[in-house]
Order: structure tokens, then C-alpha cells, then sequence
């Protein structure tokens, strides 16, 4: 009989998702490894984007990606949001404005638990055509120094599809001891959970990737 932890932790994220997959354009990983990974937020405090502009990236959908420059750390893109449909968004989002909710996106970075799902975001349209730089992190190195910045959530965050009718929002992104880990057994057991996140920034990201292929 398998016993299905009360409260989650961990170890046991680690024991059942070994490694994690995060998906960077191509040719980034040179930088990133230097830099850290960044997220949206954190990428536009790095190069000091300020004002209206930061609003347009920070708080709005991304419907192509966006070229940003500073004179010391020169070009960077920031990558689309193009699966967001707005109004879908406006109808299922709770407790949250569009703008918080970009933000709260804008402000993590984003990890798969399963090479489905990574590969799945690599088929899609906007990505398909062209090489990323895909890295292979030690899911327990990663817990080990940043859990207390880690949030979880049961669903794919970046996309809202026409057809979907379940809500978001203020309690998508959940930290990992109040995750509601027994529930999500039973509703879907084979993907309790979808995305794992990092607040702000993996800035040793380097110490816990074990793999990086370009494709």
C-alpha cells in the first residue's frame, strides 16, 4: 500500500520527478549560466528597464517576443506569451487583475516535471521551427537551495485556451508544504503537478543543471 503524504514535501517531489526541464532560446546558455536564470522581472532588473516600457512587458500579454538593450549587458529577448487568450483569461481569472497575473508569471521561473510536457511546448507553433537551448536540472540540488522560494502549480500557467472553463489566479502558484498534494492525487494522479517555479531567479543555476542539449 502506497501511503500518500499529508503534507508535501521535498523529498518527495525529488523522489517522484527526478529531474526537471527548463526550455531557453538557443545559444542562451552561455549567459545564463553566467547570470543565472532569470525571470521576465528579473531579466528587465538586470538591464533596467523602468516605466512604460517595463509595463508593456512586465504587466500586458506579449503577443511576439521583445528585444530588450542595456549599454554593460547588451541585447536580450524576452520570449511571447502568445498562448494567452485574453478573453478566456478575463472569464476564469480570480482574485487577481490581468496585470497582477502577468506579473506573478513575469515574476518566476518555470520548470516542467515531465518531458512531455517539455516537448509539447517544443512542437507548439511559435517554437516549433527553430532550436532552444533545453537543460536537464537535479530536481533535489535545485529543492535543496531554493525551496523556500519554490511554488507549484496543478496547471500549464502560460496557456489559456479558448476552450478552457477552469479558473486561475490568486491560488494557481502554491508553495510546496500547502500544495494541496492528496487532492490533486486524486484528480489527476497520473499529472498532480503541472509546473514548478522558482521566484525571481535561479542565480546558481549552473550548480544543478546535469544536462544541456540544444534542439
Amino acid at each position: 500500500m502506497v501511503v500518500v503524504p499529508t503534507t508535501l514535501k521535498a523529498e518527495d517531489i525529488a523522489e517522484r520527478y527526478p529531474v526537471l526541464y527548463h526550455m531557453a532560446e538557443a545559444g542562451s546558455w552561455a549567459s545564463v549560466r553566467e547570470r543565472g536564470l532569470l525571470s521576465t522581472s528579473a531579466l528587465l532588473d538586470l538591464f533596467e528597464i523602468e516605466g512604460p516600457e517595463r509595463d508593456a512587458i512586465e504587466l500586458r500579454r506579449r503577443p511576439e517576443s521583445v528585444s530588450i538593450t542595456h549599454p554593460v549587458h547588451g541585447t536580450a529577448w524576452i520570449r511571447d506569451n502568445k498562448p494567452i487568450n485574453e478573453t478566456v483569461l478575463r472569464r476564469t481569472l480570480v482574485g487577481m487583475t490581468e496585470a497582477e497575473w502577468y506579473r506573478a508569471l513575469n515574476g518566476r521561473v518555470f520548470f516542467w516535471l515531465s518531458e512531455d510536457r517539455l516537448d509539447r511546448l517544443r512542437s507548439a507553433p511559435p517554437y516549433a521551427h527553430r532550436p532552444h537551448d533545453i537543460l536537464t536540472v537535479d530536481t533535489a540540488a535545485l529543492l535543496d537551495r531554493h525551496i523556500e522560494r519554490v511554488e507549484l502549480a496543478h496547471l500549464n500557467s502560460g496557456a489559456v485556451h479558448p476552450a478552457a472553463n477552469y479558473p486561475r489566479g490568486a491560488g494557481t502558484f502554491q508553495p510546496v508544504h500547502l500544495y494541496p498534494w492528496r487532492e490533486r492525487l486524486h484528480v489527476a494522479r497520473s499529472e498532480p503537478i503541472v509546473e514548478l517555479t522558482v521566484l525571481h531567479s535561479v542565480p546558481d543555476i549552473g550548480d544543478v543543471v546535469t544536462r544541456m542539449t540544444t534542439r
